[in-house]
């Protein structure tokens, strides 16, 4: 893999993923005349549950299902600049023109009208983007294993180098696919969030992990991993170094979980030999998801990692795929007990999905 960096003409970084040394130098200048931008998030800490909600009312003027014609995340060509100015590029990184967090926020007051009740803070991290593939047309389960092999790369650089970020809690590598998901830019790509506090799911899943490793001295993902290979219900696929397999108590009518069997806190200490393994084993399991209904898929590729600065011995890395659609034509609303409560009910067993994944053909 070849990585070269540079600059948009607004000064927002872009750095470009060659699958080789032998492409192409990426030496093209953004000729747009852009002007700076000034993102304006916040954070705010809602006192009932003690989570945090980002404010980003500059969000309202983006992008918007645009032609694939007019798509900003297609190559340049001439006489009409987009976000990537080459003509070609094989996997690319950008900030986010658009972000929900970024560096160059402004200071906010600690509190909202002074109340002490209302905490708030800037809403500091840094949101980037991730282009797959020049090729508009293409999804992610259509790419060559060595392809993959390159944006798992770009996440790992990635991933490294938001950790160090002033502020930064916790680093989150995602795909949403399909207009079912909320997709505004049907390119394929996926986003990068570095979040200036760790997340509620990830609070939840840090908290049962160290009350699991001060109870058994083990890692708990690394136990539940081991009762699923031993149950092998719901288990979808495996390899040398992953297994992909269907949670005991999924939420979701359609959902994967994806795990390295070696434990490691996030995806840039992924080995070489992982970083291949997962490659081949990720598209077997796309292409599962794709053959259940016959269908393109849209679904949530969410990678959960150990915060950068707390649990990072006792989080195990795991890829979470899922689905909002519970038949070919139907979809699952989160409700008055799951967007009320938090209560999930599902309609279909794990057992039952795992049964199904397996005899789609891949």
């Amino acid at each position: 893999m070849r990585r070269t960096a540079g600059k948009l003409a607004d000064g927002r970084e872009i750095i470009y993923f060659d699958d080789s040394a032998e492409a192409p130098p990426r030496v093209a200048v953004d000729t747009r005349d852009l002007p700076e931008t000034q993102p304006m998030s916040e954070v705010r800490l809602d006192p009932l549950t003690r989570e945090w909600v980002a404010m980003a009312a500059h969000r309202q003027t983006r992008t918007y299902k645009p032609p694939a014609d007019l798509c900003p995340l297609c190559p340049s060509t001439p006489g009409r600049p987009t976000e990537i100015p080459e003509a070609d590029y094989d996997v690319v990184v950008f900030e986010n023109r658009f972000p929900s967090l970024a560096q160059n926020v402004p200071d906010v007051p600690s509190t909202v009208d002074g109340e002490a009740l209302f905490v708030r803070a800037p809403g500091r991290g840094r949101c980037e983007v991730v282009c797959f593939t020049s090729d508009h047309n293409k999804s992610f389960g259509e790419l060559s294993a060595s392809r993959v092999r390159t944006v798992v790369d770009a996440w790992a650089d990635r991933v490294a180098f938001l950790s160090t970020l002033p502020g930064v809690e916790q680093v989150f590598p995602f795909e949403n696919r399909g207009e079912e998901i909320g997709v505004t830019l049907s390119h394929p790509h996926g986003q990068i969030y570095a979040y200036p506090f760790i997340t509620p799911r990830t609070e939840r899943m840090l908290e049962a992990a160290l009350e699991h490793y001060a109870a058994n001295g083990r890692p708990l993902f690394g136990d539940v991993l081991e009762a699923e290979l031993r149950a092998g219900a719901r288990v979808v696929e495996e390899s040398a170094h992953w297994a992909a397999f269907v949670p005991a108590a999924a939420r979701w009518p359609v959902e994967v979980v994806l795990a390295p069997r070696r434990q490691v806190p996030d995806i840039a200490a992924l080995s070489s030999v992982e970083r291949d393994d997962f490659a081949s084993l990720y598209l077997k399991v796309l292409h599962r998801l794709d053959a259940l209904y016959d269908r393109p898929l849209p679904y949530i590729a969410a990678w959960h990692q150990a915060p950068v600065n707390v649990g990072r011995d006792e989080m195990w890395l795991h890829l979470q795929v899922f689905s909002v659609l519970r038949t070919k034509d139907k979809l699952k609303y989160l409700a008055g007990s799951e967007s009320g409560e938090a209560v999930w009910i599902n309609d279909v067993t794990p057992e039952q999905i795992a049964e199904r994944l397996r005899g789609t053909h891949n």
